[in-house]
C-alpha cells in the first residue's frame, strides 16, 4: 500500500481554485509541472515516490489528490534548502473526509486515504463544502 502526504491548501476555496493556483508560474517547477515547496524534506522519500500522492484539504475537507512525481531540491533567496514536491498536473477528486487544521504536511498511510471518485461520478456537480462535510460526517460520502 502506497504512502501519501496530506496538506492543507491554505486560502483555496474549491478544487477549481487549486487548479487556478497551479496555473500561476510561482506554483510550477522549471519543467512546468505544478509543485509545492516546503521546508521539510520527507524522510520516507522512497515510499512516497512509489505511487504516493498528496491529498489536499480544502475548506476542512479532503477533496482531491495529485500524484507525486519527484522531490526536487530548491534553494530560496535566503540560501535555505527546501523541498519542491513536483506533482502530476491532473487533480483526482476523492470522496470527502473531514480534517481539522494542522501545520505543514503529514504522512497518510494508503489504508487511511479517501477513495477516488470513480469515472461514473466524475461529471457530478460539486456539493457545497458544508453539505459535503455533513454527508461525510454521517458516512454518506
Amino acid at each position: 500500500m502506497a504512502l501519501h502526504l496530506i496538506k492543507l491548501s491554505v486560502g483555496t476555496k474549491s478544487v477549481e481554485g487549486l487548479m487556478e493556483w497551479h496555473k500561476n508560474p510561482r506554483a510550477k517547477s522549471p519543467d512546468g509541472h505544478p509543485c509545492h515547496v516546503t521546508r521539510m524534506w520527507p524522510k520516507r522519500e522512497t515510499e512516497l515516490l512509489d505511487g504516493g500522492s498528496i491529498y489536499w484539504v480544502i475548506q476542512g475537507l479532503v477533496q482531491c489528490r495529485q500524484r507525486i512525481l519527484r522531490l526536487d531540491e530548491v534553494t530560496g533567496g535566503d540560501g535555505i534548502r527546501r523541498c519542491a514536491i513536483v506533482l502530476d498536473p491532473v487533480l483526482i477528486r476523492t470522496t470527502t473526509a473531514t480534517r481539522r487544521p494542522f501545520q505543514g504536511w503529514r504522512y497518510l498511510p494508503g489504508t487511511d486515504a479517501p477513495a477516488d471518485i470513480g469515472p461514473a461520478r466524475a461529471g457530478d456537480d460539486s456539493l457545497p463544502p458544508e453539505l459535503s462535510a455533513a454527508l461525510a460526517d454521517i458516512g454518506v460520502l
